[in-house]
């Protein structure tokens, strides 16, 4: 009986622990790590942005969808993140539905590189010098004149910010007509 015990356990333990390795190896595989943007920045680069309630916010590379959340919550926005690790994105629609935000909060599982980000008004950034590059051409050429872009730490190359708050490294910018047309 108990040798019948360990041929069950010693799967599930196996299991869990590829599992576990699964999830720490992920983002790493796919170039995705994830590091949280810390609370008190989210709130800063919400209101740098100036979100306003008709406002449709994508946040790229969402992770933990503390940004979607935050934005939801406070300022009544309906929000979208695109994330690309599959864990993170149950995780976040997990504190999603326990918030019952489903109605104003969406996350999609995929490449933000190769979503349509046509609908966004805002878009919130906390990814590297080398992926805001590849997403430079592809904001201009999706975002409507007027959009904002924030970013968090990492600038984008070849724009000017229209705000930018040094001691939180927050840069904001706006897409203008001419960057559309390009």
């Amino acid at each position: 009986m108990i040798i019948l015990d360990w041929a069950f356990i010693v799967p599930i333990i196996s299991y869990i622990g590829i599992l576990f390795l699964v999830w720490i190896m992920w983002p790493i595989i796919i170039g995705a790590i994830f590091i949280p943007t810390p609370r008190k920045i989210v709130e800063k680069m919400l209101k740098i942005a100036e979100v306003k309630e008709d406002d449709i916010l994508y946040d790229l590379g969402s992770g933990d969808g503390r940004i979607l959340i935050e934005a939801a919550e406070k300022y009544k926005v309906k929000t979208i993140g695109v994330e690309a690790d599959p864990l993170r994105v149950f995780w976040s629609r997990a504190r999603i539905r326990s918030r019952e935000m489903h109605d104003r909060v969406k996350v999609i599982w995929g490449n933000f590189l190769k979503s349509d980000l046509s609908g966004a008004t805002v878009v919130t950034v906390y990814q590297g010098k080398g992926i805001n590059r590849k997403l430079v051409k592809k904001l201009e050429k999706e975002l409507k004149p007027g959009a904002r872009v924030v970013s968090y730490i990492f600038s984008f190359d070849g724009w000017e910010p229209i705000k930018k708050e040094s001691d939180s490294k927050i840069f904001l910018y706006k897409i203008q007509e001419h960057q559309h047309e390009v």
